[in-house]
């Protein structure tokens, strides 16, 4: 019987239609397996680099006379929100890291801010302790990060914004951190406000909501509230908001008030680089 030269092509078409497709689908779980490879090795990366670099400040930010162990501190950290949904990380995550590295109080020398943390930190540097300045602070000051349910990876990326979610990772540090940092303050402290705003003292702000409420008489004398003014002056002492600074401090606790232009703070911080002198 004579072949079907018709019927043969077709099969022979369809042979290479199956060859083709074979070839296309071995190709694409070639790519799939590369990318799955990848994104792991990257993602292993990210939390790799993000620990290396939260252990090695850390350690240098640790004083010699202390035991603190940095592979600890960092996993106390990340137990605060790895595997978590980055938007339902409360504060009080983060209490087992504060108990195991908390913030050392620097009496007579802790200066808080509220809308001047640049020029809060030039005046601090080599004589007063911000939050920033702080071991924990001073490692994750401007660093972003978070979790993601079902991973035990550490992102650096893609997590939610300071106001995004109230309950985010970062967010959430600060907060608690803050208060922890306000509760040891002791002796006579120093908080910069913004001359510059209608409201200087913002009870919605982390000073207002968060810090001074931690304040305890038992352990500070005092709280200068230093009023950072520039060519836009929009307060001044008698500012309404600063009154209710006053009213929000525990009995005991003296208040005083200063105004002083920021070229003034910082030219005088540069005369008495050394010496520490108060330029308020």
């Amino acid at each position: 019987m004579e072949s079907d030269p018709i019927r043969g092509g077709h099969r022979r078409r369809k042979r290479r239609v199956r060859v083709v497709g074979g070839c296309a689908m071995a190709v694409l779980l070639v790519v799939v397996v590369v990318v799955v490879v990848v994104t792991a090795v990257v993602l292993s990366n990210r939390t790799d680099t993000f620990k290396a670099t939260f252990i090695q400040e850390c350690e240098r930010r640790t004083p010699e006379n202390t035991s603190t162990d940095c592979v600890e501190v960092w996993s106390a950290f990340e137990q605060a929100y790895v595997g978590r949904d980055p938007c339902q990380v409360p504060p009080e995550a983060y209490d087992h890291l504060l108990s195991v590295a908390p913030p050392q109080p620097a009496c007579n020398r802790m200066l808080f801010w509220s809308g001047t943390k640049e020029v809060a930190h030039q005046v601090s540097e080599g004589c007063y302790q911000t939050m920033e300045d702080s071991m924990l602070g001073s490692v994750l000051d401007g660093m972003t990060w978070c979790g993601k349910e079902g991973s035990n990876e550490t992102f650096t990326s893609g997590c939610p914004g300071w106001t995004e979610c109230e309950n985010n990772p970062v967010r959430s540090f600060w907060s608690r951190a803050s208060a922890e940092f306000a509760a040891v303050a002791c002796g006579d402290a120093v908080v910069l406000l913004n001359g510059s705003r209608d409201t200087p003292f913002s009870p919605t702000s982390i000073f207002g909501s968060i810090e001074v409420k931690k304040f305890t008489s038992d352990r500070m004398k005092s709280l200068t509230a230093v009023l950072v003014t520039k060519d836009n002056v929009l307060a001044n002492c008698e500012d309404e908001s600063l009154k209710n600074l006053q009213k929000e401090l525990k009995p005991g606790i003296k208040y005083i008030c200063k105004e002083v232009p920021e070229s003034e703070l910082l030219t005088c911080k540069k005369d008495h680089d050394q010496t520490c002198v108060p330029c308020w």
